[in-house]
């Protein structure tokens, strides 16, 4: 919004000229008293050009602190996703001086659009939606960001360190998350009843998940079972290794992920889960592995949970049978903290060159209240800021699991970035993903996988 200043200006100017010599007497009498009238009347006339500067003056002060304020908030994929419309109706309805437009830039290339459409200093977009890391760095390396560590009211600690990794070296973050997604492990409750085997627990090393896979694999053919399933990403196998908090994806050295390769491999070899040649070729996708009961666990991301009870809602109409699951926190190294996981954040930033900076941070501290943290958890979405009351919310939905392990599996004790900040995140992510098929697929063992990676970011991040 543009503030407008009323500029006035007021000259009053009044000359006397008083008879000379031989003057009328009530000439001057008269003349002296027009002056008076108009310097009179000039001063009512100031007056009034005071008190009306003043009020247009406190008009733009009550517009600056967030009355009658329109923010422009750029998201993508209005139309599929849920949880816009219901924050901006929420927050809308709260504060009813002000407007949230939403500007749709769509979910393909949406940094990039961002970054063009902030470009040359363009302050009509408010608030900021940012969807990835490397988008993210980029748009801080362009100074399009506001910093927020001032604005925030949330307790920091609530974001389970999340913050941490979107910060600069310096310790500013200029994005606050209000999504969390993160990893729990699923499991299929027909087929371990009818192993005779226990459930999987919220307490559970890899070693224990690894024996457990190993015991709920049976079967050969089209009827194999197996005793867990690792999608194709990189994530679902490499990043057990950064869950210590010791180790980071993005400072060039790779060795301590050797274990976690060998773990996954030894169960590929051993036919405890899918080969993932085999995945790559047929594009199986971990849902439908999960879904028709060929893996008795899989671990995947808690945007999982909306698939599957959609997928028991519509089971009958489809003609197939539902999915009996539950879940369970990940499973974690020996000394790790039971709830420590993987995650990817969804998080909102103020444009740098914004004239609503204020009302801005006004919308963005909501979001991540307790009020917003609820409404967005009404949409079954993760806010980022979990509460028990949050964790309710989504464990009501329909389709969610009713025993007390699924929904205790929803409180996490950290969270680590699948990918934290770096302005190098693009360029390494394509070596490790490179690395990471190649070493899946027996093409590279996994040490020379590991010595490629090794190599070929410390090349990028020495540039």
């Amino acid at each position: 919004m543009h503030k407008k200043f009323l500029a006035l200006a007021l000259a009053a100017a009044t000359s006397f000229s008083l008879v000379a010599c031989g003057g009328s007497s009530s000439e001057s009498t008269t003349d002296t008293a027009e002056t008076t009238q108009e310097a009179e009347a000039t001063e009512e006339t100031t007056e009034e050009a005071t008190e009306e500067s003043a009020e247009t003056e406190e008009a733009a002060e009550d517009t600056a602190s967030g009355e009658a304020v329109t923010l422009d908030w750029a998201v993508w994929d209005v139309e599929s996703t849920a949880y816009w419309q219901a924050m901006a109706d929420g927050y809308m309805a709260a504060h009813p001086e002000v407007t949230i437009n939403m500007v749709d830039l769509g979910s393909t290339d949406y940094m990039t659009q961002l970054a063009t459409q902030l470009a040359g200093g363009n302050g009509e977009l408010d608030i900021l939606s940012i969807k990835d890391i490397p988008g993210y760095s980029n748009l801080i390396n362009l100074d399009m960001l506001e910093p927020l560590n001032d604005a925030l009211e949330t307790d920091a600690s609530k974001f389970n360190g999340v913050l941490d990794q979107l910060s600069t070296e310096d310790g500013t973050f200029y994005a606050v998350p209000f999504r969390n997604d993160f990893w729990v492990v699923y499991y299929n409750k027909d087929l371990f009843d009818a192993a005779g085997v226990d459930y999987p627990t919220n307490d559970m090393t890899l070693e224990e998940y690894d024996a457990l896979a190993r015991q709920m694999t049976s079967g050969e053919g089209a009827e194999k079972v197996y005793g867990c399933h690792y999608h194709t990403w990189r994530s679902a196998v490499s990043l057990f290794g950064i869950l210590d908090g010791e180790h980071s994806i993005i400072d060039g050295n790779y060795d301590f992920l050797q274990p976690y390769y060998e773990l996954v491999l030894g169960e590929q070899t051993d036919g405890i889960c899918m080969d993932f040649g085999e995945l790559k070729t047929s594009s199986l996708h971990y849902s439908a592995a999960f879904e028709n009961g060929q893996a008795a666990m899989v671990n995947m991301g808690s945007w999982f949970i909306a698939t599957l009870e959609q997928y028991n809602a519509e089971a009958e109409a489809n003609g197939v049978d539902p999915v009996n699951w539950g879940m369970v926190k990940y499973p974690h190294p020996e000394g790790v903290e039971a709830g420590t996981t993987l995650g990817t954040v969804t998080s909102l930033a103020v444009n740098s060159n914004s004239e609503n900076k204020e009302a801005a941070e006004a919308f963005i501290n909501w979001c991540v209240s307790d009020e917003g943290a609820q409404i967005i958890a009404e949409t079954g979405t993760f806010p980022a800021v979990a509460t028990d009351s949050t964790n309710s919310i989504i464990a009501a939905t329909e389709g969610f699991p009713e025993d007390e392990a699924s929904l205790e599996a929803l409180n996490t004790a950290a969270v680590y970035l699948e990918m934290p900040l770096t302005d190098k995140a693009s360029e390494i992510e394509t070596v490790l993903n490179t690395e990471h098929d190649a070493i899946m697929t027996g093409a590279e063992t996994v040490e020379e996988g590991i010595a490629n990676m090794n190599e070929q970011v410390s090349a990028i991040l020495a540039q």
